[in-house]
C-alpha cells in the first residue's frame, strides 16, 4: 500500500534536513507499507528550496512542488492533495512538531476503516497567552461555526484517498482546511499525543497571522456575524428609543430641569456611529471573501517541481 507523507515547508534551511532524516527513520521501521515524501516550498525565502533538491536527489521517494511566492499553507495543503498518489495522506508540519512515530498508530487506525485520523496535542510548554487566546477561539467558533472543532487538533492528521477527493472538490478560494476536514464527514478518529516543542527556527505564527486565521474561519463556516449585527442594531435602537423617551418624561415632569440637547447630541453620534462602524467592517469581510472567489485565481503557481505537474 502506498502512502503520501505531506508536508508544506516555509523558511525552514535549520529543520527539513533533520526532519527528513527523522521521518525517514521512523518510516524504515515500517515494511508494509510504501511511501511517497511529497514537499511544499511555499516560497521560502532561504536555502529551504536547495536542501529541498538536495534531499530529492539522494532519496528517490522524495517529490517537491516549489511556488513562485508564499502562498500561505492553505495553498500547500492543497497542492500536495492534488499531486500525491498514495492510497492515504498524512499531513504534517516542517518542524518536527508533529512527532512520525505516530505515524504507525495513524495507519493502523486506517486500517480499521477510518478515513480521517486526527492527532490532538496537549498544550505543554506553549505560553499562557497563547493556550488562553486558543481556548477561546474554540469556544467562540463552535458556538457560531456549522462545523465543530476540537482544541489541540491542528493539520496533523491522516486522510484516506476518499477524503482527499472531496476536499479537493471544494475548490473555495478562501480556505480553513480545519472547518473542510470536518465538514466533509465520513468515519473519524483521535489519537492524542504530548505536545513536541520546535527545536530550531522560529515559528511563522505570530499572533497576528493566528487571529486573522481564526477570523477566516469563522467568517468561512459561519454567518452569525450578520445576525449579530443586525441584532445589536436592533439592541441599540432599543436603547436610543429609551433614553429618549426618559428625556421626553423628564421634560413633561420638570420642563426647568431638562438638560440641553449636548449631551443627547455627543450620546447618538458616538452609539450609532460606533454601530455603523462594526457593521460596515463585518460586511466589509463577508464582501471582501466574494471579491475573492469571484475573481477565479489559482490557488497556487508552481514554479518548480520534480514531478510532472500542471501549473
Amino acid at each position: 500500500m502506498k502512502i503520501t507523507i505531506l508536508i508544506p515547508f516555509y523558511n525552514e534551511e535549520e529543520m527539513i534536513v533533520k526532519t527528513h532524516n527523522t521521518l525517514t527513520k521512523e518510516l524504515d521501521k515500517l515494511k508494509d507499507y510504501q511511501f511517497e515524501l511529497l514537499y511544499i516550498n511555499d516560497g521560502s525565502s532561504d536555502r529551504t528550496l536547495e536542501h529541498m533538491r538536495s534531499i530529492a536527489q539522494n532519496d528517490l521517494r522524495v517529490k517537491y512542488i516549489s511556488f513562485s511566492r508564499n502562498f500561505g499553507k492553505e495553498s500547500g495543503m492543497l497542492a500536495g492533495f492534488e499531486h500525491a498518489t498514495g492510497e492515504a495522506v498524512i499531513i504534517m508540519d516542517g518542524d518536527l512538531q508533529n512527532p512520525p512515530r505516530l505515524i504507525k498508530e495513524m495507519l493502523d487506525k486506517f486500517q480499521e476503516g477510518y478515513d480521517i485520523v486526527n492527532a490532538k496535542r496537549t498544550r505543554r510548554g506553549e505560553k499562557r497567552s497563547t493556550n488562553l487566546f486558543a481556548g477561546l477561539f474554540y469556544r467562540v467558533a463552535n458556538d457560531l461555526m456549522e462545523v465543530q472543532l476540537t482544541d489541540g487538533v491542528s493539520d496533523f492528521r491522516l486522510l484516506s484517498r476518499k477524503a482527499i477527493e472531496a476536499i479537493t472538490s471544494l475548490q473555495e478560494y478562501n480556505r480553513f482546511s480545519k472547518g473542510l476536514f470536518s465538514w466533509i464527514g465520513f468515519k473519524s478518529t483521535v489519537i492524542e499525543y504530548d505536545n513536541e516543542l520546535r527545536e530550531a527556527g522560529q515559528t511563522k505564527w505570530s499572533f497576528k497571522k493566528s487571529l486573522n486565521y481564526a477570523l477566516d474561519g469563522i467568517l468561512s463556516f459561519s454567518n452569525q456575524p450578520l445576525r449579530m449585527i443586525f441584532a445589536l442594531g436592533l439592541v441599540c435602537i432599543a436603547i436610543a428609543l429609551l433614553y429618549v423617551l426618559w428625556l421626553f418624561i423628564s421634560y413633561i415632569i420638570s420642563p426647568a430641569t431638562a438638560v440641553s440637547g449636548y449631551f443627547t447630541t455627543i450620546f447618538t453620534v458616538v452609539l450609532f456611529g460606533g454601530v455603523q462602524l462594526v457593521s460596515i467592517g463585518v460586511l466589509g469581510e463577508y464582501i471582501g471573501k466574494i471579491f475573492y472567489e469571484v475573481k477565479g485565481r489559482p490557488h497556487y503557481i508552481i514554479e518548480e517541481s520534480n514531478i510532472e505537474v500542471d501549473d
